[in-house]
């Protein structure tokens, strides 16, 4: 009697539903079905299945509800291991250190006749980088002295 009561629920629901969501919602419940079905004891979720809920989170709002086989808060963290995974890899392609100068440049620099030393270099760097923690300094000691009255209340 439950079932019969269940279905027609679901029956007149879906006249109420656009097709595109029911058709979701279809493809969620049949994804998680054949996944029960793999010959395992404890169905394991592979790449193309978290890839699959990922991108049904972002077609559908209502993916939580057709949700069976894991909790959405799982979902949501492959979400972000993938996003780390993505900048890990795109950060370590890069090089340490400053680029390298081309070769144009560098012979231009020789036949206009400047010579620069090492010294020189870190010299000029390190003024740049005092006078950046100066002005940070400055800023912060005129937000206490303007937020005075609000911080000690």
């Amino acid at each position: 009697m439950v079932r019969l009561l269940l279905a027609l629920v679901a029956y007149v629901r879906a006249f109420f539903v656009s097709r595109h969501k029911l058709a979701l919602e279809a493809v969620a419940l049949r994804q998680q079905l054949a996944v029960f079905k793999r010959k395992q004891a404890r169905p394991k979720l592979g790449t193309l299945d978290r890839m699959f809920w990922i991108a049904l989170r972002h077609l559908w709002p209502g993916w939580t509800e057709a949700l069976i086989i894991v909790k959405p808060e799982t979902v949501v963290s492959w979400l972000r291991a993938g996003f780390r995974l993505f900048w890990r890899l795109r950060s370590s392609f890069r090089r340490p250190g400053r680029p390298k100068i081309s070769q144009e440049i560098r012979q231009l620099i020789r036949r206009l006749g400047f010579q620069i030393s090492e010294p020189t270099v870190s010299r000029y760097l390190h003024r740049l980088k005092r006078h950046h923690n100066e002005g940070k300094a400055r800023r912060w000691i005129a937000f206490l002295n303007n937020h005075r009255e609000v911080i000690a209340a």
